[in-house]
């Protein structure tokens, strides 16, 4: 049986003062990272960051859409989608 998965839509800020989850965006999590959008760098940034706050480890969350846009999507591997409106709740 495959480990549940699903997606959560992002926008992001590179170059932020600090790593935070800024509230929601219309349908999108916002999300600033501190490190800058040079080389895949903020990307790195987000994906590790949004593992940790949802307690998911950094393999299981992974970019699906955005690479080079502010607007993206993520894949995270080991949650269904009820569990990750749960956890995003609690932050």
């Amino acid at each position: 049986m495959p480990l549940p998965s699903c997606t959560l839509e992002l926008k992001v800020v590179p170059n932020a003062p600090r790593d935070e989850i800024a509230g929601w965006l219309g349908g999108a999590l916002k999300v600033k990272v501190h490190a800058p959008a040079l080389d895949g760098r903020a990307n790195d940034a987000l994906c590790a960051f949004v593992a940790a706050k949802l307690e998911v480890p950094r393999r299981a969350v992974t970019l699906v859409r955005g690479g080079k846009s502010r607007a993206k999507v993520v894949r995270i591997d080991g949650l269904d989608r009820a569990t990750l409106e749960s956890r995003l709740r609690n932050l």
